[in-house]
């Protein structure tokens, strides 16, 4: 009995020294998401096309209406950088100058965001509508499960359809 007490205690100790060792390695900005390059963006941008057309196995009819939804994954994915490197130079500027962000100016610029996206999500859908229409039942599931998976950061920051999605 008493070298299962023992034993006990060990692993205990041992789960909390792990925890607070860990704990000391947290950085201040643990949960905020990574900071990505230029050059991150398009590998992931490049790696998420080839795997939506890896999963969907186009046959050779099919892959004719290819270069139409990638064209436009990629111009949805720039425009989706550019409006980030706005955002961020808009935010820096505000700080330099010690200035409260203006609500109506945000406002303004959220609505000019959702307009410039909205026009972007249906130029995508009017891509990737002639494609669709010629892919079999479990290449459209594969189409809307992969195409939600691309988004920003991979697992869950989903930025091609995830809030066209939420409209819903």
């Amino acid at each position: 009995m008493m070298k299962k007490t023992i034993t006990a205690a060990t692993i205990a100790l041992t789960l909390a020294g792990g925890g607070l060792a860990f704990a000391q390695q947290a950085t201040p900005r643990e949960g905020a998401a990574p900071r990505l390059s230029t050059e991150d963006v398009a590998a992931f941008t490049d790696a998420r096309i080839a795997g939506l057309k890896a999963g969907l196995k186009l046959n050779a009819d099919q892959e004719k209406h290819w270069p139409a939804v990638e064209t436009a994954i990629r111009e949805l994915a720039k425009e989706r950088a550019d409006r980030a490197a706005a955002g961020r130079e808009a935010r820096a500027s505000a700080n330099a100058q010690h200035s409260a962000p203006d609500a109506l100016d945000r406002l303004r610029r959220g609505a000019d965001a959702m307009s410039t996206r909205a026009a972007s999500l249906k130029k995508l859908a009017d891509a990737a509508e002639p494609l669709y229409k010629s892919l079999d039942d479990g290449q459209k599931r594969r189409f809307a499960v992969l195409l939600r998976m691309g988004g920003r950061s991979g697992g869950g920051h989903g930025h091609w359809q995830r809030r066209a999605d939420n409209g819903r």
